[in-house]
């Protein structure tokens, strides 16, 4: 792995077995153009309706500090035995991501679960800021 890669890697794996230590667990961790290192839970809900994706609180603190973001990464494993495993961001977590610009790099899952990051230019080539006459 590059040393991004595992800047981002390592501390979502401890949040997710400090958090989950026993079932599921999920997190995020996002990288800020600083090199300060945010990590985040989806938060426990009742209504499936209110849910939040994992990276959403990083980018709500990335906002609070003022940075942006130049990588993010999400990660989960089905329980405490399982391996984890790589999660695109949602088109919503790439619309949120478009905030920071077309260079930002996302994690994205893969056949064989490679730690592989594409900028959200290449996820989403057709983004419908052209229509602007922009394009990330």
């Amino acid at each position: 792995m590059e040393q991004i890669e595992q800047t981002l890697y390592e501390p979502a794996i401890q949040l997710i077995q400090t958090r989950y230590p026993t079932g599921w667990g999920g997190a995020a961790a996002v990288r800020t153009a600083s090199g300060k290192i945010l990590t985040s839970i989806a938060p426990d809900i009742k209504n499936d309706a209110l849910s939040l994706c994992m990276e959403v609180g990083a980018y709500l603190e990335a906002h609070k500090l003022n940075e942006a973001v130049t990588h993010s990464l999400c990660l989960c494993r089905e329980d405490e035995n399982s391996a984890f495993l790589v999660l695109s961001p949602c088109g919503i977590c790439q619309e949120r991501l478009v905030h920071w610009g077309g260079d930002v790099q996302a994690a994205i899952t893969t056949q064989g679960n490679d730690l592989v990051f594409k900028t959200i230019r290449e996820l989403m080539p057709h983004h419908w800021s052209l229509v602007n006459g922009k394009s990330l």
